[in-house]
């Protein structure tokens, strides 16, 4: 089943491939997977979505909070947040229909972002389903090229962020294996 689960890192060198590596190791496929520095340049937030059996979720998040660089992890799949995805799709349109797949992206709430000759640059953003469905309409007018950003969310819940500085931890009297701390 896919999980969305958000992550707040340090952004530093090898936050990512220390958290993808869990993943990895234990068989998981990566379905998607967005990186992106907060307002805090020190900071990044990862929103990955996993097909990770559910009942294995709570057993990779605490894999997760263990990781160096990691700060928070949340799992979004269930819990109020706001959801979405952008695509680019690029559309060959014939002067005949170029007025009827406008038409469509407005009705979408998409927005043609380039035009040419040949055709559009369409930018659409909303949840994975309905941008299925859009590029579907698409594709029925003709050639086109998708390019999809992968899922970003936000959680609704009003909790406050607590953050403290990360710890520095004495390696020498810990082991360390793949960037976790055991």
């Amino acid at each position: 089943m896919l999980q969305l689960i958000s992550l707040l890192v340090e952004n530093k060198p090898g936050a990512l491939l220390r958290v993808t590596g869990v993943l990895s190791a234990r068989g998981y496929n990566i379905e998607s997977l967005t990186v992106a520095s907060t307002l805090d340049p020190e900071l990044s937030r990862m929103s990955i979505v996993v097909d990770v059996d559910p009942s294995q979720r709570a057993q990779v998040i605490k894999q997760m909070n263990k990781l160096i660089n990691v700060l928070q992890v949340s799992d979004l799949t269930e819990g109020p947040a706001v959801r979405r995805e952008l695509a680019l799709i690029r559309v060959r349109a014939t002067p005949q229909n170029r007025a009827a797949i406008l038409k469509e992206a407005e009705i979408f709430g998409a927005r043609a972002v380039d035009s040419s000759v040949e055709g559009f640059a369409i930018e659409a953003t909303g949840d994975s389903e309905k941008l299925d469905e859009f590029i579907e309409v698409m594709k029925s007018y003709g050639e086109s090229e998708v390019t999809r950003s992968g899922l970003v969310a936000v959680s609704l819940e009003a909790k406050k962020l607590k953050l403290a500085p990360p710890v520095k931890k004495d390696l020498d009297l810990e082991t360390k294996t793949d960037g976790v701390l055991k």
